[in-house]
């Protein structure tokens, strides 16, 4: 009884009949099937319902489907798959090349679905490529041949890799079509453009295509020196001819010097990207991820709820025994002569048979010694219910079969397990796991295997990673001992006791035990005899592993059951010769044979070898894994192939198992004329979203499935929703199958939540084991479309891992991937998961080759499975983690690609195309007025973010600040006063004194020098003269001279001999700038200056006067030169900014005067103190601590110039012990270099007696964040020398004002003495916060936090305040704003040659827009910041307001909307693997650029891709563009320690790095 429903309309009873009627030509069919459902057929395309009684089964095609897809009728002839192999060869060596040619996976060989990726891939035929090649250096990664890197044994094919494949089906029509994946690329990067202000302006039209190979894509990317970026986006008709015109894109200068590439993707990236996003919103807290909402039109169930389906009762035979020892002490007494178990040797032919009798004998004789003979009568080894494990080779079936029997007459619990071949096996650690949680301490084996295993030099068997200590006990029959007479094993009825426990890898890569009880494996034995209607004395061939699983069940236990005989063909032996199965079935005319479609491949490909066999003898051929939905191509290509030579197309008998549920369901074994069995041709969207729906409409998504037979005899099956608590299923619906059966297995060993979840399931109908397949049953058969393992879940639609294996198979793979070895999994990125392929590489693969299957897989995979892949990565030949019998072991896989130790050799990111749940992009709002501001500010109780430093009127003013107004008069002042007091001392790398200067002998050689200018430089007062000189006391008297003279010194770092070119024109350029008249510097430098090297470099003819102040004539000035005012110039700074600016400031004499008194007052400086100084002496603090405030002060300098570090680590640290320094001053490239160089060489510090615990202050002088990470391990490293863990602090300066902060330690007091927590001085903000720029305080340990620290304590005289940058405004204390500084020591303003005044105006005298402080004169710092209220107490009482700097304005991105500080990303990237040294990141146009230095080897260059792109994604929710590897050393360092992001940019796009790899994320 059946009904049907074709679009909507009934049709009659013939109609359907003749609909699943199978016995017609396929172009007969198709005209009466058209003829017929021509009055039914409406205008619009639906889809039809059906329903069919059990009596019904699913015969041929399903009606509606496109006639292309209807190729599964069993009475058709596909194509031979035998590969063409030379006639002059033999036939070995035909099977040889056959196999090493690496062609396609056969498993997944499907006619229907080659021509869907043929179609996909042909759809854009047309256009040209878009994707640029990766840039890799030619040294990179030169593969050796596969033999050279793998284990003989491993390099074979295996149960996840046909080795035998046709080489000659795909070729044809995927040669023709070089499509492109432009329009497709066009589609899957929308959504994630970095940058909100750049996707405004990109231009919306799709570009036409134009036809043309990829080769001439791959010609025009590879022209380095191309003088025209190629314009991608241009369109011609023509195919082979370029654009004519010069066409660039917006905003990009024609001048500018942009590499190919880089301008190929740039392009690539300026189109439409999927998918387009919302409005953009105001967002005042939080960024909210995306949630893809389900899409309306997604098919949903629509059926009525599903029953259980029973199988037929378990038969009751009089004859079955109570258990299976029973049967085996029935045969073997009885029946001793029959066999029982044939082996093979190497070359296939029977090498011994095990009779029952033999059988039984040997298991008991084993059983005995396990019992009676391992301990002694009162400690036996073993005892009853205890686990042994057994370790025995695949070729070696007759060992492993009497360990079995005789651990099951023991009445111990034997657990199968593989024989390990190293200390890493992948898994190794898993099962050792296994072992330890199972309490195994015995191991049984044989005495070949035992020597065959890794031994230590001591001869002892090495202790595999992760595994318990094991006794090894071998089971050879001279080492057992016979049991007595009066001896028997006890063999009671079956019941609910353990028997075995067999072995099962997750899908995360754990490994578990699945116990069964004596009673599940005889009623499974029960069950299966039933099923396969087995008969005493038949004979059956196994194919498969008979460890586990059906090689177990058939092989080993129902073998015994129903006394078959079985022979054994290990898989080595089918590696040699893989027709011997076949030979085996032929020459024993066996019944049954037990394979995988693996096993039918290479029959297929071998079968030339030998003509003459037969198969007619097989009523059942027993395809385990036939519930993979490809296994029917194979099936259907060896029925083609192998009906000829008698087999019978009712034989193939396709099976579903799981270790839990044991078989699910098989294929009973057909009677001659009946039905065949079922098909359905189901749409991959409709399974994507869970549900069944017959392919009517895009032939190029279907996928044909086969059905696996019936429910078990004696069990009952139901689906169920695979997410959530079990509920049934539609009868439309995918879900997981769920079966009840006595035969089963009870639980996984010693795992009770996971066994609760898995074994005892409870749906309203019954107690369910839950098998890990997704299925749905038509009728009574069940049909399963793949594993739960194997699913991928994205975006809420499901995939199967094996469908996207078969679709990249698809895609000509044979030149590119190795063996057909394709690697699917997902990893978990950004709220959802991500799909990552990975493939072996063919060796001799060209790089072209491997773009373009890699470019061509991302195309197919996204038109037939409509999902984007986030990572294809193609890794060197037989370099991934291998299963037992050579598979792909996919989770160490996995493990390997998300700790960056997979290695690949090229890959390919595409975030844009999967990233589909970013945040929106921020749009700011538009100004607030100053009311609003201060409304919101009161409502919200913030105080307006403002700071001060203590009040200079209220401090004590000596007669040194009354008397003297300039630094001139200060040092004639010490000269007369203490003309003897040393103010300076310089120590060379040894820490011995080369210099010192006392005040008599500073002021004197100030003279002298004063007097050179005037007499040889003819200078007059306000003249620029630039000081050339390397750190030291000859810096700091020339500095002294000019200001003697009235000339305006500019301090300048001399040029490195070895790096005049790169460091001579920055020299150069400070002299134009600053117009200096003169050059005081040293002989060596003069010469230098003028050297023939130098000219190489710069003009050298156009120096100014170059004066050497080596040897100086004893010369008096008449007169010391005083300004006439405070205000006049004292000296220019000259610095290079991280961004690459280079700024001149100007300091007034009243600036000088007032930034000495305030160090003074803050550091506590006076005559009797002394300070250490390890700094740069050529611009901002440092050469303030350097050459101006002793002078000021009277402190003594001990002065170490940075550079002799290199040379002697230990200086600096040395020194301050040594002179007992309470105050030392040092940057952070000192710091560093301290950190690394001595972090391991604590001990030797302390043996030198070095002795940190005087040190009240260590500042480190930084224009930067503080590095709180850096600050840290300095402190925590060297407190065991006595460094106090708050010591360390840090200062703050800009161009503007070059001293804002100064941290002193004892001026602040804690309000909350006694009470425990973190440094008052650091906080912890939120980085989503800070990036909408807000300040959120959050805990320590919080999600997506940042430590910040202090940047010091505000000097006196300095107030600060925090303002909106585009308002002007001020703002509250929870915003993140510019730094404006106000105090008597700022700089005068920028000196320009054209004094440009709106700059100048801008920067150093503006004014707040609104507010109490809007008529001060206020200076920009070009710092971010905020103003937080600590509970610390100020001297004055008063708590203490600190200043946090966060970084740079001018280095901030601005990306989707939102403010990015490089430094935070640079830090996530630099933790992610253990080879990055050092990180920098920058912006060009929409893209985000990543150059990592790499400390490695060149291997780990492409592991550092995928894992750069996740952090990023991760923890900062931006896609990265381009990612550069480069050596160590590259990322240009200024001497302060502050990277140079720009020079590297410039560097990026001028094509002048030599990267390691460039990665383009697509």
């Amino acid at each position: 009884i059946c009904g049907l429903a074709y679009k909507g309309k009934s049709l009659p009873l013939s109609v359907f009949l003749f609909l699943v009627s199978g016995d017609i030509t396929q172009k007969g069919y198709e005209k009466k099937r058209a003829k017929l459902l021509a009055p039914y057929v409406p205008q619009t395309q639906g889809r039809y319902l059906f329903w069919l009684d059990n009596e019904f089964k699913i015969v041929g095609s399903f009606p509606g489907v496109d006639p292309a897809l209807q190729k599964e009728s069993r009475t058709q002839t596909p194509a031979p798959a035998a590969a063409p192999a030379s006639a002059s060869s033999s036939s070995s060596s035909k099977f040889h090349r056959a196999r090493s040619g690496g062609a396609r996976d056969e498993r997944y060989r499907s006619d229907i679905h080659t021509e869907a990726v043929q179609a996909a891939l042909a759809k854009h035929k047309e256009q040209k490529m878009a994707l640029p090649m990766p840039t890799k250096r030619r040294s990179t990664f030169v593969q050796s041949p596969a033999d050279a890197c793998t284990p003989p044994d491993t390099s074979s094919a295996s149960e996840d890799e046909g080795s035998l494949r046709r080489q000659a089906a795909l070729s044809a029509a995927l040669h023709q079509s070089l499509q492109n994946a432009e329009s497709w690329i066009n589609r899957s990067i929308q959504g994630s453009s970095t940058s909100s202000s750049a996707s405004s302006t990109l231009s919306h039209g799709e570009g036409k295509g134009t036809s043309g190979s990829l080769a001439d894509v791959f010609a025009n990317t590879r022209i380095e020196n191309f003088s025209v970026p190629p314009d991608v986006t241009a369109t011609t008709s023509s195919s082979s001819a370029r654009p004519a015109t010069k066409s660039f894109p917006p905003g990009v200068p024609v001048s500018s010097r942009v590499s190919t590439k880089i301008q190929q993707l740039l392009n690539t990236l300026k189109r439409p990207k999927r998918p387009p996003l919302k409005e953009f919103f105001v967002d005042d807290f939080e960024e909210i991820v995306e949630v893809p909402q389900p899409d309306p039109n997604q098919p949903k169930p629509e059926g009525r709820q599903m029953t259980p389906v029973k199988g037929e009762p378990l038969g009751v035979v009089c004859n079955w025994p109570p258990a299976l020892e029973a049967a085996l002490q029935r045969w073997g007494t009885t029946q001793a002569k029959c066999p029982c178990l044939t082996a093979l040797d190497v070359t296939g032919k029977p090498v011994y048979t095990l009779t029952y009798g033999k059988l039984w004998s040997r298991s008991l004789k084993l059983a005995y010694t396990l019992l009676n003979k391992l301990g002694t009568k009162n400690e036996p080894v073993l005892k009853p219910g205890d686990r042994v494990a057994l370790v025995y080779p695949n070729n070696d079936p007759v060992m492993f079969m009497v360990a079995f029997y005789g651990c099951l007459l023991a009445e111990v619990i034997p657990v199968p397990i593989e024989v390990p071949l190293t200390r890493k096996d992948a898994g190794g650690q898993q099962i050792g796991f296994l072992l330890g949680s199972c309490g195994i301490a015995l191991a049984l084996t044989t005495e070949v295997c035992l020597k065959g295993l890794p031994k230590t030099q001591n001869g002892e068997i090495v202790q595999f990673k992760g595994w318990p200590r094991l006794k090894w006990v071998v089971t050879d029959s001279k080492y057992l001992s016979k049991s007595p007479k009066d001896w028997q094993p006890n063999i009671s009825a079956a019941g609910t006791e353990p028997a075995y426990i067999e072995y099962k890898t997750s899908k995360e890569g754990s490994v578990m035990g699945v116990t069964v009880s004596r009673i599940a494996m005889l009623s499974h034995c029960q069950a299966l005899s039933q099923a396969c209607n087995y008969s005493e004395g038949e004979t059956i061939v196994n194919v498969l592993d008979f460890k586990k699983d059906a090689g177990l069940w058939h092989g080993i236990l129902t073998n015994v059951m129903n006394k078959l005989h079985t022979i054994s063909v290990p898989y080595s032996v089918m590696k040699t010769c893989p027709l011997s199965w076949v030979q085996r079935v032929h020459t024993h005319k066996a019944k049954v044979a037990l394979v995988k479609c693996r096993d039918l491949h290479w029959a297929m490909m071998a079968h030339r070898d030998q003509r003459d066999v037969s198969l007619s003898s097989l009523r059942m051929l027993i395809v385990t894994d036939g519930a993979n939905p490809w296994s029917v191509s194979s099936c259907d290509a060896f029925l083609s192939l192998f009906q000829s030579h008698g087999l019978k197309p009712e034989a193939i008998c396709p099976c579903a198992t799981s270790p839990e549920a044991m078989t699910i369901a098989i294929r009973r074994p057909g009677v001659p004329g009946a039905p065949l069995p079922g098909r359905a041709i189901l749409s991959m969207n409709g399974l994507s979203f869970g549900v069944i729906r017959v392919n009517t409409e895009d032939k190029n998504s279907a996928l044909t499935v086969q059905d696996v037979g019936h429910v078990m005899p004696g069990g009952m099956m139901c689906i169920v929703k695979p997410d959530g608590p079990p509920q049934l299923c539609k009868t439309d619906e995918i879900g997981e199958i769920c079966v009840s059966s006595r035969a089963g297995g009870m639980m996984y060993f010693g795992l009770a939540g996971l066994t609760k979840n898995t074994f005892e399931v409870f749906i309203k109908y019954a107690n369910h084991q839950r098998h890990l397949n997704t299925c749905f049953i038509y009728g009574s058969l069940v049909f399963v479309v793949g594993k739960m393992d194997g699913l991928l879940t994205v975006s809420g639609r499901r995939h199967n891992a094996d469908d996207i294996v078969a679709t990249g198979l698809a895609v000509e793979s044979i030149k590119t991937v190795y063996r057909g070895r394709i690697a699917v999994f997902s990893v978990s990125v950004f709220y959802d998961e991500r799909i990552v392929v990975v493939a072996e590489q063919r060796p001799d693969a060209s790089e072209e080759d491997s773009f373009q299957w890699m470019s061509r897989v991302l195309q197919a995979i996204d038109s037939i499975h409509q999902v984007g892949v986030y990572c294809l990565a193609l890794v060197p030949a037989n370099t991934l983690p291998k299963t037992p019998l050579g598979g792909i072991h996919i989770s160490q896989t996995k493990q390997h690609f998300l700790e960056g130790s997979l290695h690949p050799c090229n890959i390919l990111m595409c975030p844009h195309t999967c990233v589909t749940n970013l945040p929106k992009p921020r749009q700011k709002q538009p100004g607030v007025g100053p009311a609003s501001v201060m409304v919101g500010n009161l409502v919200a109780g913030k105080r307006i973010a403002q700071a001060s430093g203590r009040d200079l009127g209220q401090l004590e003013d000596n007669d040194l600040v009354k008397k003297h107004q300039f630094l001139t008069e200060v040092l004639q002042w010490r000269a007369q006063a203490t003309p003897d007091h040393p103010l300076f001392l310089l120590l060379n790398a040894k820490g011995t004194t080369v210099c010192t200067a006392t005040c008599l002998q500073l002021h004197k050689k100030a003279e002298r020098i004063a007097s050179v200018l005037c007499d040889k430089g003819h200078l007059n007062a306000g003249d620029n003269v630039v000081l050339l000189y390397p750190p030291g006391i000859e810096l700091i008297t020339a500095f002294y001279g000019c200001l003697y003279a009235g000339c305006i010194p500019v301090t300048v770092r001399p040029p490195h001999a070895q790096s005049l070119t790169a460091t001579l024109p920055t020299v150069r350029m400070i002299v134009e700038v600053s117009k200096a008249a003169c050059i005081l510097t040293t002989q060596t430098l003069m010469r230098l200056l003028k050297s023939r090297e130098a000219a190489a470099a710069v003009d050298v003819k156009t120096w100014p006067t170059i004066i050497d102040t080596d040897d100086l004539p004893r010369k008096r000035l008449s007169q010391i030169y005083k300004p006439p005012t405070s205000e006049m110039l004292a000296y220019l700074d000259f610095s290079v900014s991280t961004t690459g600016m280079l700024t001149g400031v100007k300091m007034s004499h009243a600036a000088v005067s007032g930034l000495c008194r305030a160090i003074k007052l803050q550091c506590e400086l006076y005559s009797s103190r002394q300070i250490a100084i390890c700094l740069d002496p050529y611009c901002g603090l440092g050469f303030v601590l350097w050459c101006l405030c002793s002078v000021y002060s009277g402190h003594q300098s001990i002065l170490i110039p940075p550079m002799e570090l290199e040379s002697n680590l230990f200086l600096w640290l040395s020194t301050v012990s040594q002179y007992k320094i309470r105050d030392t001053f040092c940057s952070y490239s000192v710091m560093e270099l301290c950190t690394k160089g001595l972090g391991n060489q604590v001990e030797m510090l302390k043996s030198r007696g070095i002795n940190l615990s005087c040190v009240r202050t260590c500042v480190v002088v930084a224009e930067e964040r503080p590095r709180v990470s850096l600050t840290h391990s300095f402190s925590k490293l060297f407190k065991d020398i006595g460094l106090s863990s708050r010591a360390v602090s840090t200062t703050f300066g800009s161009r503007v004002n070059v001293a804002i902060c100064l941290q002193v330690m004892q001026v602040l007091s804690s309000a909350y003495i006694g009470t425990s927590g973190p440094d008052p001085t650091t906080v912890y903000v939120d980085l989503k916060s800070l990036r909408h720029d807000r300040v959120r305080l959050v805990e320590r340990g919080a999600p997506q936090s940042l430590l910040l620290s202090e940047s010091g304590k505000i000097l006196p005289g300095v107030k600060v305040v925090i303002v909106n940058p585009e308002t002007k405004g001020p703002l509250g204390d929870s915003h993140l704003g510019e730094i404006w500084v106000n105090s008597p020591h700022t700089a005068s303003g920028y000196y320009t040659i054209y004094d440009n005044e709106t700059l100048q105006a801008d920067h150093f005298n503006t004014r707040l827009s609104f507010g109490d402080a809007a008529q001060t004169l206020w200076a920009r710092t070009g710092y971010l910041g905020f103003v937080r209220r600590t509970e610390l107490t100020a001297a004055s009482g008063e708590r203490h307001d600190a200043l946090y700097v966060v970084g740079a304005l001018d280095e901030t991105l601005e990306l989707r909307g939102l403010r990015y500080h490089p430094i935070d990303i640079e830090t996530s990237v630099s933790r992610t693997h253990r080879s990055i040294a050092e990180c920098a990141v920058f912006t060009w146009t929409n893209l985000l650029v990543v150059v990592v230095e790499l400390c490695g080897c060149e291997q780990e260059a492409l592991d550092l891709v995928p894992l750069v792109t996740n952090v990023v994604l991760e923890e900062h929710y931006l896609i990265v563009g381009v990612v550069v590897v480069v050596d160590p050393g590259v990322i240009p360092i200024n001497s302060r320690g502050e990277k140079q992001r720009m020079h590297l940019r410039d560097s990026f796009l001028a094509d002048q790095l030599d990267p390691i790899y460039v990665a383009y994320n697509m």
